[in-house]
């Protein structure tokens, strides 16, 4: 039987039409600025989302990094939620690489509020950092792939203006947000000066974000891209996946979504499982009873073929994603049910 991965949808391999798309790609230098199929990928994915440039990188943890330390200035603050990927799971790279403060704000399911936002900007005072940047992330991996509403986004971003604030959304998973709430991604740029967007999570590209923005502000980008080891030769390859990606494996999205909420309510009906976050988008993360050790839960799990995430004591995630499918799926129910059994 093929391996179930649950893990993460990062483990997802390109398909065979991707690999075409790949294979014919051309090609070119683009530390020269000589790749088309770079260019191509930067342009498609700045129109998708009504900003004017797009910058290629290896990784979403690069293209966050790069769009703070474009945003603020060593002694600045950057607000995220207690639990944001940019401060808890990007290695300190707001200290490494900004010199910057960070403040921490507890959120629901790690979205914040504007009130929130507005009560945790410093005062003009000598002891403080300066509050120079707002993150959001949308979908948020550790709320379970929650979504912010398109009120809330607006809000959050009319206060950071009012204050002079850059705006940056870490959009790893930004396309089931937009799936899963039928927002316009075209409107986009109203609410952020800048996005983070992921090609290799449920769009099934092997590697690869874009970070997007005005084209000033993704020229200074490109610097520190540079620095950062950032810049890449014949990454046209690579783009050909992430541009077939955004023309083919977005409203696909939908069937994780929905593979997602099936595996919840088999979840809630099972003895050992104690809460079950409700899922919004691709990500399933639920609790045990302490009686079922999560180390023994999933060996249980891998004795069946199935790989799943531990996500903190007597925590798990299952994500769904486009190599798991529904035949997959059932296979995924009887083990579940076999647990303890």
């Amino acid at each position: 039987m093929p391996l179930i991965d649950l893990r993460s949808d990062t483990v997802t391999r390109p398909t065979p039409a991707m690999l075409a798309a790949m294979w014919a790609a051309p090609v070119g230098d683009d530390v020269y600025e000589e790749d088309p199929t770079v260019r191509r990928l930067e342009e498609a994915a700045a129109a998708r989302f009504g900003m004017e440039a797009g910058l290629f990188c290896p990784s979403g943890t690069m293209t966050n990094q790069i769009a703070i330390k474009a945003h603020t200035e060593p002694l600045s603050e950057v607000i995220c939620e207690q639990t944001a990927h940019v401060y808890l799971w990007e290695v300190g790279g707001i200290a490494f690489h900004s010199s910057a403060s960070v403040a921490l704000l507890v959120g629901d399911r790690g979205r914040l509020t504007a009130a929130q936002v507005e009560a945790a900007i410093r005062p003009d005072n000598v002891h403080y950092p300066t509050t120079r940047l707002v993150c959001l992330e949308n979908t948020h991996n550790r709320g379970g792939g929650s979504c912010y509403s398109w009120d809330d986004m607006a809000a959050i971003s009319e206060v950071a203006k009012r204050h002079g604030l850059a705006r940056h959304l870490d959009g790893a998973r930004i396309f089931n947000a937009l799936v899963a709430t039928g927002q316009r991604s075209e409107d986009y740029n109203q609410v952020f000066d800048s996005i983070s967007v992921c090609l290799s999570k449920g769009l099934g590209a092997p590697v690869g974000s874009v970070l997007l923005g005005t084209q000033a502000f993704i020229q200074k980008c490109k610097r520190i891209r540079k620095v950062m080891g950032g810049g890449w030769r014949q990454a046209g390859y690579l783009a050909a996946a992430g541009l077939y990606a955004l023309e083919n494996n977005v409203d696909r999205l939908a069937d994780d979504h929905r593979r997602a909420a099936r595996l919840a309510e088999v979840l809630r009906q099972q003895p050992y499982v104690t809460e079950v976050l409700a899922p919004e988008t691709n990500l399933v993360i639920f609790r045990l009873h302490e009686r079922q050790p999560s180390a023994d839960f999933l060996a249980a799990l891998e004795a069946q073929g199935i790989r799943a995430s531990s996500f903190g004591p007597q925590w798990i995630r299952f994500v769904t994603h486009l190599d798991v499918d529904d035949a997959m799926m059932g296979r995924i129910e009887a083990a579940l049910s076999m647990v303890n059994s």
